[in-house]
């Protein structure tokens, strides 16, 4: 069993957006309308903004391989591309996902620790995340990863407000 992980480039954004739309209809599709995950889909990983996020510096996307094959990916944001106002002492996981056939291998968790390291390499002291109050595995996991709930906010699956928890882990 070969696990790596390697920062994404711009050359990678075909494989950034397939991986994206899969990952993404994975854990949602069954709990959404389809109107509603297909305006998500178009507006968040469409070829043109996923570009802009990769070029954004306090971006970085990174791909996680199990022997060799793409499993998953891990966005972090600093500074002013988090989707909240933080604070410069944070660092966001914005996404993190495993592709189904890979779930229950661990590489969650390497994706986490992937995070806490950028975020003491930039000298950040607390890491957080937005999950949906819906989805209970993610909360647990998260839960098992020292993260507390801190707070809530809104996010748009389309036209339908969804609520997410908040959560931090202190570094």
């Amino acid at each position: 069993m070969a696990i790596n992980i390697k920062k994404c480039t711009l050359e990678d954004l075909g494989s950034l957006q397939g991986i994206s739309v899969e990952t993404f209809n994975e854990a949602f599709s069954n709990q959404n309308s389809p109107e509603n995950m297909k305006a998500y889909l178009d507006r968040a990983f469409n070829l043109k903004q996923l570009e802009k996020e990769l070029s954004d510096s306090s971006s970085e996307f990174y791909f996680i391989y199990f022997n060799e094959e793409i499993a998953g990916y891990l966005k972090v944001n600093t500074d002013d591309a988090q989707s909240e106002v933080m604070g410069n002492d944070s660092l966001e996981i914005e996404r993190i996902y495993i592709r189904k056939k890979f779930h229950k291998q661990g590489l969650g968790q390497y994706l986490i620790n992937k995070a806490i390291e950028i975020a003491i390499q930039c000298n950040k002291e607390k890491i957080w995340l937005g999950v949906w109050e819906k989805n209970k595995n993610a909360i647990s996991f998260y839960e098992k990863m020292k993260f507390v709930h801190t707070g809530t906010h809104s996010f748009y699956m389309g036209d339908e407000e969804q609520i997410d928890f908040i959560m931090t882990k202190q570094l």
